[in-house]
């Protein structure tokens, strides 16, 4: 088989069988590609994808390497090209998989921005009450930071999906996986004042986003990039000097309930992670914390006091 009809079954396989978003199916599509691309430019023009060596992969990556492309971009290439393999060998589409002993470069663990307890409240503060957006904006913020959810989860959130009464959301998130998730009541006040006192009033809402919490002005659902500004703009507000977006407020959700002894299953839980590794990232304490909590918690400075 030619490499189109290949990648047409591997788009099939990727939508159908590992339920992925149109987005993480065309960064897939798009690095099988580079593959290709790569071995036409190299005189590789008739190589058919069954029949790639990993000495055209190995060559690949240094080429790569050397037009610039960062370690993170290069592990995710090779880990799109390993799921492309691995589905042509259940398929019995090809005997061997060129993949199977390559090993991406080493990344470095990213340790995310974080907001203080303060720093949170002194943003939720400057918001403007006394206009509708500012109602609203101080909602999904509330909402952010009370259950971590991403920003695509948060543009997604249904009215049909909030179950106050028992203090839980509905999200759809990553492969539209559902996950239910605990939320403050906090955050609850602030998205019933903007559901009684601003959504409903609303009178130019679209059809298809009847069931969506939060609407923008022309109503319809927030994009993620508005979501983005919104921030920037009470981050700014705030007088925080932090690069703060949206994610900020999922990984100071995810540290704050850490440091405050939460187990870490069911942080992962709650924020929806496959694998717990994920989640360990949080478990970043400042030198400053972890030395409180020994002089605190240590047996023999206990005796001591």
């Amino acid at each position: 088989m030619d490499w189109p009809a290949l990648q047409n079954g591997f788009r099939a396989h990727l939508l159908l069988e590992r339920a992925l978003s149109e987005h993480t199916i065309e960064a897939y599509l798009g690095d099988v590609r580079k593959l290709e691309e790569f071995l036409q430019l190299h005189g590789h023009n008739d190589l058919p994808a069954t029949q790639v060596e990993p000495s055209h992969l190995i060559e690949l990556i240094r080429w790569l390497n050397e037009l610039g492309l960062g370690a993170r971009s290069q592990a995710r290439l090779l880990s799109a090209l390993k799921t492309f393999y691995r589905y042509l060998l259940v398929e019995n589409l090809t005997t061997q998989d060129p993949t199977e002993l390559l090993e991406g470069p080493r990344l470095a663990r990213h340790i995310p921005e974080v907001l203080s307890y303060d720093e949170i409240q002194g943003l939720l503060a400057a918001i403007d009450l006394s206009t509708p957006h500012g109602v609203r904006n101080r909602a999904m913020l509330e909402t952010l930071y009370a259950s971590g959810l991403r920003v695509s989860e948060l543009t997604e959130l249904r009215l049909s999906n909030l179950f106050f009464d028992i203090g839980f959301i509905k999200v759809i998130g990553k492969g539209d996986k559902e996950r239910i998730v605990p939320i403050g009541e906090e955050a609850i006040r602030h998205i019933r004042l903007y559901i009684e006192g601003v959504r409903r009033a609303q009178r130019n809402i679209h059809k298809e986003d009847e069931n969506i919490l939060f609407l923008n002005r022309r109503g319809r659902r927030l994009s993620r990039v508005m979501v983005f500004m919104i921030v920037k703009d009470c981050a700014a507000a705030a007088g925080l000097t932090k690069n703060v977006s949206p994610h900020t407020f999922r990984h100071s959700f995810a540290t704050h309930l850490i440091e405050g002894g939460a187990d870490l299953k069911a942080v992962q839980d709650m924020l929806g992670h496959e694998s717990i590794l994920t989640t360990e990232i949080y478990t970043h304490l400042d030198s400053e914390y972890l030395r409180e909590t020994v002089l605190r918690c240590h047996p023999m400075n206990q005796r001591k006091r």
